[in-house]
């Protein structure tokens, strides 16, 4: 892999020192954000992990070359790039073998970062089942990567354009732990709350990390999911949002989104439809995120 994984010298130094690496990833710059708003929060929170004592490494694939921790130019570049695949496990070797240019998923994220031997990852949600997945057997792949690659993901809960009780119904089947941070609810994203039960309850980071020390001494190769309600002043609350949500589906349904098109322009129509309301909560959302993985990246590296 030499040729094709390039690791910033301050990450792999911080890895082989044992001091914390947060992984990020680059999607939420190419397909999560407009431009400007997509580089400058991905700085603000690479400098938010910095503050907290970690170091962050936001992970993309330029050139076919896998490349653990962007430049200020690369990321300046990449928010703006065009021709930038979306990638998830399945598309990573293709961009590698073809040379292309590709922001990480949740699960590309995931990969990539067991590879550098980064354990904790924070993201904005997760990926999961979406809604008719019965008949369209639509399901993202970040489950499947939480089930057999060992990093520990911070999120906001999943999406929760998704079909939450079916997400967490399928991560349980699959044996993958998920951690609600200081809350019984599952959180929803954009709300905190989705009126669904926390499957596991831990209050600390420190706890966090004596969790997964635990699920490592047991041999379980699982990720571990930790859901962080996002801050109660920039939430949308769920009743709002389902209304929001529900009216977005009902539009990318008869504009025939489908695949991989669908989150992006979900995303993309209720923004326009609350106002920017649900891009300021997905800053500060991921924000937040960020802060708790470099606390758990902190307790784990001691």
């Amino acid at each position: 892999m030499n040729d094709s994984l390039a690791v910033a010298p301050e990450i792999a130094e911080a890895l082989a020192a044992g001091r914390p690496v947060v992984a990020l990833e680059s999607t939420i710059v190419t397909h999560g954000m407009p431009y400007p708003q997509n580089v400058a929060t991905a700085r603000e929170v690479e400098d938010l992990v910095r503050a907290c004592g970690a170091v962050p490494a936001t992970i993309a694939i330029v050139a076919g070359v896998i490349t653990v921790g962007l430049g200020a130019d690369e990321l300046e570049w990449l928010g703006t790039a065009k021709d930038v695949m979306k990638l998830s496990r399945a598309d990573l070797p293709y961009a590698v073998a073809a040379k292309r240019h590709g922001s990480t998923t949740v699960a590309a994220t995931m990969l990539v970062a067991d590879l550098a031997g980064i354990p904790v990852f924070a993201t904005g949600g997760i990926g999961g089942v979406h809604r008719g997945a019965e008949t369209t057997f639509d399901i993202s792949a970040d489950l499947q990567e939480l089930a057999r690659t060992p990093v520990t993901v911070v999120c906001a809960g999943a999406k929760a354009l998704l079909d939450v009780p079916k997400t967490l119904e399928l991560l349980e089947m699959l044996g993958v732990p998920v951690v609600c941070f200081g809350t019984d609810d599952f959180p929803a994203f954009w709300s905190r709350t989705s009126g669904l039960p926390a499957p596991l309850r831990l209050d600390t980071p420190d706890a966090i990390a004596a969790f997964v020390r635990a699920k490592c001494a047991l041999g379980i190769a699982s990720g571990t999911l930790i859901a962080n309600p996002m801050p109660p002043a920039d939430e949308i609350p769920a009743t709002e949002m389902a209304f929001y949500i529900e009216r977005a589906v009902d539009e990318s349904v008869r504009a025939g989104v489908t695949g991989k098109a669908v989150t992006p322009w979900l995303l993309d129509r209720i923004f326009t439809i609350t106002n920017g309301k649900s891009l300021t909560a997905n800053v500060a959302l991921v924000k937040n995120n960020a802060r708790l993985a470099s606390e758990i990246a902190l307790a784990l590296a001691k």
